[in-house]
């Protein structure tokens, strides 16, 4: 379909996009009279060329040809016209001047032989006019009264005569009025325009001319061949008290002999408004096909539009249903048939709208932008339809703010549609296509459906599918963006479950927004991003957590498994100076190298505001409920609105938890096959879940990527034993601990529980050995296989080692064999030679003498010793100690064990190293055992 502005030519005035405002399409009857009028209203041809005969119009213009040519069937000698402001009295008044006052040549005038034929004549009857317009009236030499200028208009000095001398005071009678009739010697047309204005600027001669009108209507209907017109208008916005106190006298003494007639027809709007802005339509063929498309796609679609458009009564009427929406379609183009109805729809009862000249005023504006708008950008709309209104253009939206009556909707329109940084324009940053600038088009439509003066002030989904529509483009997508800007905007409400309204009126949202940009950076904003982020992560955390350290120093070095989240304000992009901050606090520890740096976790916020305008948002929206509930937040507010407040709080605050696990989404561990010794992980997008936390999400991440482990077997070790380790077949379990927390290994979250029950199940199930004190021969104190043995005999000490199966094997077979050499049973020595053998062998030292005392008394058996350790013990044999002391004290009983530590650090790393004794404490069951005391010695 080809583009409504290469088909159809605006016309001149139009195309240079002069300054149009209503008044220039209102027509001042007493120019046309006096041949000043611009030449489309002066001249008759041209005046008819522009003129579409509404029905409204063929019935009032025939009824008063009618009665000229001396038919009384179905006329009236008076005839009022009713109408708001522009509601097009002045051109009914009109068309009857230039057809009476040109007489039989009216006849080759476009429209009137049409006009003609349907009332009954075979030509325009000749008559004399006289024109009373009150806006241009005042009393002159000559026309001193409203009823002396229009004698002589009637009948020239004939006239004025024949109303008598005392017409200079007072109003003519009825006789004196006839006898003027008389004197035109011609049908009598007398047309009346503005005449409350002449009662207000001329109010003492209001009674007499109210004096005037009832016995002109009195003369009027003695004639056959006359007829009063008089236009009163039916908007009370546009008359003072004064106005409606006379409205009501004339109304009133008119009506007993006249006939009321509305002059406004909605239904031929879209013709008038053709001939008027429009020098040719362009191809019939083109209209036509541009009409079928159109409304093809709506009768598919009818379930989903307005059923006045589509309705369709049964199975048969159907083809005939989508003809009459063809027919409309073609008879509006270059515009879609809801661009111009919904003036009649929704607009015509606004008190300030004009009917014909403010609806010719606004689309004159609109089409001079869009024609040239179409040229410059290549826009491809075959229809003008709502959403193509220039809202941006000040002036246009200026007659718009005329016809509505209401300037407040400046800020509504700046704000969430047309503004520079509106929240459609936002909205449409991505749009293209069919679907270009969706978004506006939607808002704009919103506008001019949901501003009208009629009950229902509501842009209904139908309504707004049918006047975006087109093919190519499904009612769904015009749904979506009328929900999305409704979601964004501050002055776009929802309205029940389909309908959306715009007011000047803020909704909560403008609210919470002011709210959201007066928040504290440092007292509000900051706190609470951390409380978000530390309540989520803190949530069923299963491994150890830093939150937000200043540096490497507040990191502990631990051999557990251990999640360091990183301050909200710090952003992963790969490959800035935080990325180099990271590397060094995961090698050391302030200044000290990290013994287990294997053991850290990073996890890392995306860089992006979104968790920041998330929090903001929700802090605004909780100020604002507490406001509504305390009553100090002033404003209008729809029930709907503060009924949902709560709601909106709670979305906002799931909407920053959301947004905690989306955007704390890199995990950044130890690996020096890399060139920094980083390995970054992206968790991509993640949202609040009951059934699983942030901690085991970045566990099981870490899992997924063979990172980590829970547990191991002893295949495991087996592939992973050092090759310059497996000849010998013994693995210090010093250096086999360091490998699972140095990434040598994979990680586990508790290495040293882990490793000790997996060892001890290994050995008892003979898939390896244990052994310490390696002797110079290559053999070891000590060597368990296949055997129980209690965890703590497994040290994670230099002399004790994990053995192959195989070297295992083979040394306790060496054992078994000198403990069967060495051990081999003996004749025990009687009893009586056992002092002469104690006595032998100490007899052989001189330093050591025996006295017999045949009376010697054995004194009674003690049962039980107590051992006590007591002395200073080096730092650096503090775990040799527990492995091999400790071990051999457990076979007796109430074995007690004090403490008393102490060391000084620098204030700067106290504070670091008491939580991390704390949590150490913590993980070990003794704090509430051991005390930590602090001093400033």
């Amino acid at each position: 379909m080809e583009a409504w502005y290469k088909v159809a030519t605006p016309r001149e005035e139009v195309r240079e996009g002069r300054s149009f405002n209503p008044d220039e399409f209102a027509i001042a009857l007493e120019q046309v009279v006096a041949g000043t009028a611009p030449e489309d209203y002066r001249d008759p041809a041209q005046f008819f060329a522009r003129t579409y005969f509404t029905r409204a119009l063929r019935e009032h213009v025939g009824m008063v040809l009618r009665r000229l040519s001396g038919r009384t069937d179905n006329t009236a000698p008076v005839l009022t016209l009713i109408t708001q402001f522009g509601g097009g009295k002045t051109h009914t008044l009109t068309t009857l001047y230039h057809l009476v006052t040109s007489g039989e040549r009216a006849a080759s005038y476009p429209g009137v032989g049409d006009l003609l034929r349907e009332s009954g004549l075979t030509s325009v009857p000749k008559a004399r006019v006289g024109v009373f317009v009150g806006n241009a009236w005042d009393p002159q030499e000559g026309r001193e009264t409203p009823w002396i200028d229009l004698a002589r208009q009637l009948a020239g000095h004939k006239g004025v005569a024949a109303l008598g001398t005392s017409a200079r005071t007072v109003p003519p009678g009825t006789e004196s009025l006839a006898r003027v009739f008389q004197a035109a010697e011609a049908p009598v047309l007398i047309l009346f325009d503005e005449v409350l204005n002449f009662l207000n600027r001329h109010r003492g001669m209001a009674e007499a001319f109210h004096a005037f009108i009832q016995n002109l209507t009195v003369a009027m209907t003695g004639t056959t061949h006359g007829a009063a017109v008089i236009s009163l208008p039916r908007s009370q916005v546009e008359m003072t008290d004064w106005d409606m106190l006379w409205q009501d006298r004339i109304t009133k003494v008119v009506r007993r002999v006249s006939k009321d007639l509305i002059v406004n027809d909605e239904t031929a709007i879209s013709e008038v408004v053709r001939r008027r802005l429009f020098e040719h339509l362009g191809n019939e063929n083109v209209r036509k096909n541009v009409a079928r498309a159109f409304a093809d796609w709506c009768f598919e679609r009818r379930a989903q539009l307005p059923r006045e458009w589509t309705a369709v009564d049964t199975v048969a009427s159907e083809a005939k249903a989508k003809e009459i929406l063809r027919g409309r379609f073609e008879a509006c183009y270059p515009f879609h048939p809801a661009t111009l109805s919904v003036f009649q729809r929704k607009w015509q009862a606004l008190p300030q709208y004009q009917q014909t000249r403010g609806t010719l005023a606004m689309l004159a504006q609109w089409i001079a932008w869009a024609y040239r708008d179409g040229f410059t950008t290549a826009r491809r709309e075959p229809l003008i339809t709502l959403g193509s209104a220039p809202l941006h253009d000040m002036g246009f939206r200026s007659t718009i703010f005329g016809q509505l009556g209401e300037s407040r909707l400046a800020a509504a329109i700046e704000a969430d549609i047309a503004g520079q940084h509106s929240h459609a324009r936002a909205l449409d940053a991505d749009t293209q296509g069919l679907l270009r600038d969706i978004h506006r088009r939607v808002g704009t439509a919103i506008l001019f459906e949901s501003s009208g003066g009629q009950t229902d002030k509501v842009a209904h989904l139908p309504e707004l599918r049918f006047a975006l529509g087109e093919p190519g483009i499904d009612t769904t997508s015009v749904d979506n963006a009328a929900f999305a800007l409704e979601a964004q905007s501050y002055f776009i409400r929802r309205m029940g479950s389909d309908g959306f309204k715009i007011s000047y009126q803020p909704t909560l949202k403008k609210v919470v927004n002011d709210r959201r940009a007066s928040l504290d950076e440092e007292e509000e904003i900051k706190p609470a991003i951390r409380k978000f982020v530390e309540s989520e992560f803190r949530r069923g955390a299963s491994i150890p957590l830093v939150l937000f350290p200043r540096d490497g120093a507040e990191v502990p070095d631990s051999p557990r498994l251990t999640l360091i989240v990183t301050d909200p304000e710090a952003e992963w992009n790969g490959k800035n100076a935080f990325r180099e901050q990271i590397a060094e606090w995961t090698k050391y520890r302030g200044k000290l190298p990290r013994l287990y740096p294997g053991a850290l976790v990073w996890c890392i916020k995306k860089p992006g505001r979104e968790l920041r305008e998330r929090v903001e948002l929700w802090l605004a929206w909780k100020k604002v409920a507490q406001e509504l509930a305390n009553g100090t937040l002033g404003g209008e507010f729809d029930r709907a609105e503060r009924d949902d407040i709560h709601l909106k709080v709670k979305d906002a605050e799931e909407a920053a938890r959301n947004e905690v696990w989306g955007g704390y989404r890199f995990v950044v561990i130890a690996d020096y096959e890399e060139n920094d010794g980083l390995k970054v992980f992206d968790l991509g997008s993640g949202y609040s879940s009951n059934n699983e936390t942030l901690c085991s999400r970045v566990i099981d991440a870490l899992k997924s990527a063979g990172e980590l482990n829970f547990s191991f077997e002893a295949g495991y070790l087996d592939r992973k034993w050092p090759p310059a380790l497996k000849e010998a077949g013994a693995w210090p379990l010093a250096s086999l601990r360091q490998s699972f927390l140095n990434g040598s290994l994979t990680r586990l979250p508790d290495p040293d529980t882990t490793l000790r029950t997996k060892i001890v199940e290994f050995v008892e199930r003979g898939d390896f050995g244990l052994a310490f004190g390696q002797r110079p021969d290559g053999t070891y104190e000590r060597v368990w296989f296949q055997e129980r043995i209690s965890p703590d005999e497994v040290a994670f000490e230099p002399d004790v080692f994990l053995l192959t199966k195989t070297k295992a094997q083979s040394l306790t077979s060496e054992v078994s064999l000198t403990a069967s050499l060495v051990l081999e049973p003996q004749a025990a020595p009687p009893k009586d030679s056992l002092k002469d053998s104690l006595k032998d062998s100490l007899t052989d030292r001189p330093d050591v003498s025996i006295a017999a005392k045949p009376s010697m008394e054995i004194a009674p058996e003690v049962k039980t010793k107590t051992l006590r350790l007591v002395g200073a013990l080096p730092p650096e044999v503090w775990s040799r100690f527990g492995v091999k002391v400790l071990p051999k004290l457990q076979p007796g009983s109430e074995l007690k064990l004090r403490i008393d530590l102490s060391v000084k650090v620098s204030r700067d790393l106290a504070d670091s190293l008491l939580s991390e004794l704390r949590q150490t404490l913590a993980d070990l069951a003794l704090a509430d055992t051991v005390e930590i005391q602090e001093s400033d010695l």
